[in-house]
């Protein structure tokens, strides 16, 4: 039987959010949703049949909110807000996020503070069911009144306009031929609807949402590619000592102390030299813990910050029922500045994460002298270049990385004739972290490619049984390298591996 989550009612998780989206978990509406969002679509009603102008519910949008608008145009504003607000430029954005921005959007419209109605509703969760989602183009939002422009797009199918997947890739078919094959009717919006389809924070929570499965990914992969090169270079294994966390103890460095710890556990490598004169590593070894862990860290932190985001409500105006009095006040609750800062600390984390493995990559590279790697990891150097070729893949990646950390929240362009004055750019922190987390995927492979590389010189001392696992595998994808040859499909393979997770599988046996 499928796990359900009741939409609107549960505590939502971006692990939670996640599942759904991949028909792990099934959202569902509950009664107790549908009376929510019944009482609060029957005040709205109310409200825009009445004298009073209320923003967005019987007067125009942005600055025009001093225009009334009558009850028998209600639809028809809603209708014509999707289409003026659908500008939005650039390649169409992953289905997945997509599908993301309305399990969120859903997700906030069944608490019933916002005026939807059941009907459009379960029109939403229709296109959630039935993995038929929206092309959303990628540029566009400024994180203000929300992700105007990308919802926009996402919800121009309710009314019969855009264009969707229906193969979860990206070919696409128009919203108005799949209507005809369905023999479905576009759905008529009503008061207040297309206002709280488009206003809200989904396009960068979904983002988010993103950033953190895969940085997190990314993280764990790092301990244990960082715990390869170690072994590999014949690193000390005492900046990893608990006692030295246990008087600094920032969680993430912890953490990853303790992983490292599990990691280099039973190796032969790090115990055939620990009565060498080498006094310290290089800080890319032996501040592993600080430097990961500092990533952790600000990951933690997104996470914490966006798991409120997901479960608030994020339109305006919001309607409240208080001893049966309505009332509907306009706020703020849209703008995208709590989580653009978090996605921006995110996108710093991550590169710092690809900054240092560049570095070990480096020393890995470098004459060794004593410590018995050969120049550039080839046997033949000179007559072979080998790896040196493979570090100036990883500058090149870590410069643009640097290149991205500058943060987008520090930006503010005004727009909507100055009423929208301050602005997040929280879209722009969230795309460019996902850019960033996509080089140091292959920042990380590269280090993997070489490490295991390196650690084939120390035959026939063993590593510790995780990392012999780990190696053994990476060996069955990828070979050692005695001269050479074109390196780059051996890099997408180790980028692969990266990806998909498969070393965690030997470290959480």
């Amino acid at each position: 039987m499928t796990e359900i989550f009741r939409l609107g009612i549960d505590h939502l998780t971006p692990l939670l959010a996640t599942k759904i989206a991949r028909g792990e978990i099934k959202g569902v509406l509950t009664e107790e949703s549908i009376k929510r969002v019944n009482e609060c679509h029957a005040t709205v009603n109310k409200i825009a049949k009445g004298i009073d102008p209320v923003y967005a519910i019987n007067t125009g949008f942005g600055s025009l909110c001093t225009t009334k608008i009558s009850y028998e145009d209600a639809g028809k504003l809603q209708e014509n807000l999707l289409k003026s607000h659908s500008v939005g430029v650039g390649d169409p954005i992953e289905n997945e996020i997509a599908k993301l921005m309305l399990i969120l959007k859903v997700h906030a419209l069944c608490q019933g503070y916002s005026g939807a109605s059941i009907g459009l509703i379960e029109r939403i969760i229709w296109h959630i069911d039935n993995n038929i989602i929206p092309k959303v183009p990628e540029q566009g939002s400024v994180g203000a009144s929300g992700d105007l422009c990308p919802l926009a797009h996402l919800f121009l199918p309710l009314i019969g306009l855009g264009e969707l997947s229906i193969d979860g890739g990206r070919t696409y078919t128009t919203t108005e031929k799949l209507l005809q094959e369905k023999n479905m009717a576009k759905f008529s919006l009503g008061a207040k609807e297309g206002l709280a389809l488009i206003n809200g924070t989904q396009f960068m929570a979904a983002h988010g949402i993103k950033i953190v499965e895969r940085l997190k990914n990314c993280q764990d992969h790092a301990d244990i590619i960082a715990a390869i090169s170690l072994e590999g270079f014949l690193g000390s294994k005492a900046p990893f000592d608990k006692r030295l966390h246990e008087i600094r103890p920032h969680p993430g460095a912890q953490i990853v102390a303790e992983r490292i710890r599990k990691l280099l556990n039973k190796s032969e490598l790090i115990e055939s030299h620990k009565d060498c004169n080498r006094v310290q590593d290089p800080y890319s070894f032996r501040c592993i813990p600080q430097v990961h862990g500092a990533s952790r860290d600000a990951l933690v932190h997104l996470e914490d910050i966006l798991t409120i985001e997901i479960n608030s409500v994020t339109d305006n105006p919001n309607i409240f029922i208080t001893d049966g009095i309505p009332v509907a006040i306009s706020g703020g609750g849209f703008h995208g500045e709590p989580i653009a800062l978090p996605l921006d600390y995110a996108g710093l984390a991550a590169s710092e994460l690809g900054n240092i493995s560049d570095r070990r990559i480096y020393l890995l590279l470098g004459e060794k002298g004593d410590y018995g790697l050969p120049d550039y990891l080839i046997e033949e150097s000179g007559l072979n270049s080998g790896f040196m070729i493979t570090q100036y893949l990883t500058a090149a990646l870590v410069s643009e990385n640097k290149s991205l950390c500058f943060p987008a929240s520090a930006d503010s362009i005004p727009t909507s004739n100055g009423v929208e004055d301050i602005v997040s750019m929280g879209s722009i922190s969230a795309r460019k972290t996902l850019k960033i987390i996509d080089n140091l995927e292959k920042i990380l492979g590269v280090e993997l490619f070489c490490a295991c590389q390196a650690i084939d010189f120390r035959q026939p001392l063993k590593s510790s049984p995780i990392l012999e696992k780990c190696l053994k595998y990476v060996r069955t994808k990828i070979p050692h390298i005695k001269n050479d040859e074109v390196l780059s499909k051996y890099i997408e393979t180790a980028i692969e591996i990266v990806r998909g997770q498969q070393l965690l599988i030997f470290f959480n046996e």
